[in-house]
């Protein structure tokens, strides 16, 4: 009877229809569910808090317009237009609805409307009733079947409420539709309960930024918890922030490709799931310092953070891979916000969270994120396990420092260069012969790769985590710098990535 379409607003009320039921798929979904869910719907809607919550999705709408308060019953029978006009018999030539391909409804939605059509108040960010650009024939609004309808009518239900707007998760795995929609339908229904106990007219907001909400739900998926099958098919989500109010349309997209989620389920097996929390647990956000003279300050103990700046960061991915790789990898400082006291990042150290550096996690993001060479990568590695038994072995804290800090390419290849020669005069074979190292670092012709820092500050992380687990780094905290990524070179780390939001 009712089934995922591809559009986000209906696939989004299909599952809240599903799961209002307590359904396991759409296709078990009946008539009597389908009726449970309109008598939903037209007692609720008409009344608070949704009244008011619905006005984001449904402006000028018989559930939100305040002329229609003056007659119940007109606004009752709104309500069952919408909400119940899967029962109508399809007129003969009905038109096709644009997101089912099945007959439109035959219901008119008033006296000057036509038949089936329908506008911004039934369906959110479409046109107004007035407005004919952009459809075909010049025939404004779309048709829609009443199933979908109904479930577009439901769609606000399986929504978060975030900053004054609407956040609506879709994806080419319906499962993940169902966890998002379930998690969402199951807050507001609470929430919705509470305000009418309390007499209270609006829903609250989210506790998370969009983003942060976004992957910690995701996070908490049965697809993203099971160990990996062979079948597992890998998806993708993208989340919708928007809001149908007559004070503006707004529309914005949140995207986590496949590859991006790929990543973070492989970071939840028991390989991984230890180091990598500690890493998250790193980056969520810090309690204001107390205002001076305040003494009723919220303790620390009770302050809930809002965001975490990696998951945040994860949706600027994979344009700002090097400067996520050296914030949260190699824990380096992000300077820009070094004056912000809740943001962790500005305090990021080499000297004090060594134990966070791991290449086994690295290794992970460049083969998932960026897709990297497995050849490139055994090199680098080699490189790092090469060099850090060189910085332990001859105590060059020298070496190891201008390492770290060189940002000209020429000067990085004469430190390399140099250290290669000292080792060889000991007697030891050489540090990094020719091909390996042009796979790491240079195109051919001493022209250096474009991304020659990011292949740098990768040589590094093993660097360290070799260096950190055989004690040298503890014996020699001095010969660590204390660096900050600037503005600049985070734009220079961007060379050819996309500019980020």
């Amino acid at each position: 009877m009712i089934r995922f379409t591809g559009h986000p607003l209906v696939d989004v009320g299909v599952a809240v229809i599903t799961l209002f039921n307590r359904r396991q798929r759409p296709e078990e979904v009946t008539e009597a569910d389908l009726e449970r869910m309109a008598d939903y719907v037209t007692a609720e809607y008409v009344r608070q808090p949704l009244k008011s919550f619905l006005t984001v999705a449904f402006p000028n709408s018989g559930f939100t317009q305040p002329a229609f308060e003056k007659t119940p019953e007109r606004r009752l029978t709104y309500a069952n237009l919408v909400a119940r006009a899967y029962r109508q018999e399809q007129a003969p030539g009905a038109e096709t609805c644009v997101f089912t391909g099945e007959p439109a409804s035959a219901i008119a939605f008033g006296e000057t409307l036509l038949p089936g059509r329908t506008f911004r108040q039934h369906v959110p960010l479409l046109t107004g009733e007035d407005v004919i650009n952009f459809h075909p024939g010049g025939d404004a609004g779309l048709p829609v079947s009443g199933w979908a309808l109904l479930a577009i009518q439901a769609f606000p239900l399986g929504c978060a409420k975030s900053g004054g707007k609407l956040l609506a998760v879709h994806s080419d795995n319906e499962e993940v539709i169902l966890h998002f929609a379930a998690d969402f339908l199951q807050k507001n229904r609470l929430a919705i309960q509470l305000a009418q106990a309390a007499g209270e007219t609006k829903l609250p907001e989210a506790s998370q930024s969009q983003r942060t909400l976004l992957v910690h739900t995701l996070l908490d998926a049965a697809v993203m918890q099971r160990e990996r099958r062979a079948d597992e098919r890998p998806f993708s989500i993208t989340a919708y922030h928007l809001t149908n109010s007559g004070q503006g349309v707004a529309l914005d997209l949140y995207h986590l490709p496949l590859q991006i989620i790929g990543f973070l389920h492989e970071m939840h097996l028991a390989e991984y799931h230890a180091d990598w929390a500690a890493v998250v647990r790193r980056a969520w956000e810090l309690p204001p310092p107390p205002p001076k003279g305040n003494k009723a300050a919220v303790p620390a103990a009770e302050f809930k953070p809002r965001r975490n700046w990696l998951y945040e960061d994860l949706f600027r991915l994979p344009g700002n891979a090097p400067t996520f790789i050296r914030t949260y990898f190699l824990r380096v400082a992000l300077r820009a916000v070094r004056n912000v006291p809740t943001d962790p990042r500005g305090a990021y150290s080499v000297r004090d969270q060594a134990e966070l550096v791991s290449w086994k996690i690295t290794e992970c993001f460049l083969r998932r994120v960026l897709q990297m060479d497995k050849q490139r990568i055994a090199e680098i590695r080699q490189l790092g396990d090469r060099l850090a038994a060189y910085v332990s072995g001859q105590n060059d804290r020298r070496f190891f420092r201008e390492f770290f800090t060189l940002q000209n390419y020429g000067h990085l290849r004469n430190a390399l260069i140099k250290a290669n020669m000292a080792h060889v005069r000991r007697g030891q074979p050489p540090l990094i012969a020719l091909d390996p190292y042009l796979v790491v670092f240079e195109e051919g012709d001493e022209v250096a790769h474009a991304d020659w820092r990011l292949a740098r500050d990768l040589v590094l992380i093993r660097m360290i985590e070799q260096l950190h687990e055989h004690g040298w780094l503890r014996q020699n905290v001095d010969a660590i710098p204390e660096v900050a990524e600037t503005a600049e070179n985070a734009e220079n780390r961007q060379t050819n990535a996309s500019e980020e939001d």
